[in-house]
């Protein structure tokens, strides 16, 4: 069972794909937003959840006071759940909130690779089974569609090696949560 941690929709449970997902422990979602609290970046920011699983990252984001979310998987079980859990989040907001949370079925690249208006906040939280050259590719198609002060965060294997970042992004800290390392990256 996974939760909405904070913000408007704080406690409420959202469904989590039976099969095929890892879900991000509360823990590393903490850590997550605490930092991008710290940095003053969520609210009204244009973010999207690449493999987002059931979308907690995505929605957790709209709790605290995202602008707009999407959610992009395009395994039909966590297309359900997020489509599921953007609606419980939803309901849940405020009274003329303008919050939209829109969710995607396509292949993350193929996502990618359709001209969008540039995001504020990206998760980015593949299998970890996916290689480096995968991510990476995922990596060199966000960089034209980062707003000026862009925060990336991906998530992969604390056991593996870190991708090449492409250039456009750069790192600007790795912090290991056990299994699980989070790369904070930035527009260069």
């Amino acid at each position: 069972m996974a939760r909405i941690i904070s913000g408007f929709a704080g406690s409420l449970t959202i469904v989590v794909p039976p099969a095929g997902t890892r879900p991000t422990s509360d823990r590393v979602r903490e850590a997550i937003f605490s930092s991008l609290d710290a940095r003053g970046v969520i609210s009204g920011a244009r973010v999207v959840d690449l493999y987002a699983g059931s979308g907690a990252l995505g929605l957790e984001a709209a709790s605290r006071g995202a602008a707009s979310v999407i959610l992009v998987d395009k395994a039909s079980a966590a297309t359900t759940a997020c489509k599921k859990n953007a609606a419980t989040v939803l309901k849940a907001a405020p009274r003329g909130s303008k919050l939209t949370i829109d969710v995607s079925g396509s292949a993350v690249q193929q996502f990618l690779d359709t001209p969008r208006q540039p995001w504020d906040i990206v998760f980015i939280d593949p299998p970890y089974e996916f290689s480096n050259a995968e991510v990476e590719a995922n990596l060199a198609a966000l960089v034209h569609r980062l707003s000026e002060d862009a925060v990336v965060v991906l998530e992969r294997s604390s056991r593996g090696a870190a991708p090449v970042w492409p250039e456009g992004l750069e790192l600007e800290r790795r912090k290991d949560y056990g299994d699980t390392s989070l790369f904070w990256l930035r527009p260069s």
